[in-house]
């Protein structure tokens, strides 16, 4: 028997299909294979087709691939430090006010009162 899903990381089990796949083995065969071994919350069949797909297109890489998009700078040490001062002057300030003030998205001032600030 597999041990828990907590033992097995996302590598491994994406090690296996490549294994598998380079075996040529059909992706539903592979899924029923993880399914099978390791449990069902172990990789979705969608995963599996997914990485199968890639590893035709001739990907050899188990690592994600980094993501684009914006990183979050909102949440720097000045923002908190200005989100600390205004709560300072004014316990009772909403975030939404907050958010205005500072002009910084209100789910940021969020992450800064709550996370960092407590």
């Amino acid at each position: 028997m597999a041990p828990p899903i907590a033992v097995w990381s996302k590598l491994e089990i994406r090690a296996i299909v490549r294994f598998l796949f380079a075996k040529r083995t059909k992706c539903s065969v592979i899924y029923r294979e993880i399914v099978e071994n390791y449990g069902e919350h172990a990789m979705s069949m969608t995963q599996v087709y997914q990485w199968c797909s890639w590893f035709k297109d001739g990907r050899t890489s188990l690592q994600d691939e980094p993501r684009s998009g914006r990183s979050n700078t909102a949440n720097n040490d000045w923002n908190t430090a200005r989100v600390d001062e205004l709560i300072k002057v004014d316990r009772r300030v909403k975030l939404k006010e907050i958010s205005l003030k500072l002009d910084i998205p209100k789910t940021n001032v969020y992450e800064i009162v709550h996370d960092k600030l407590g």
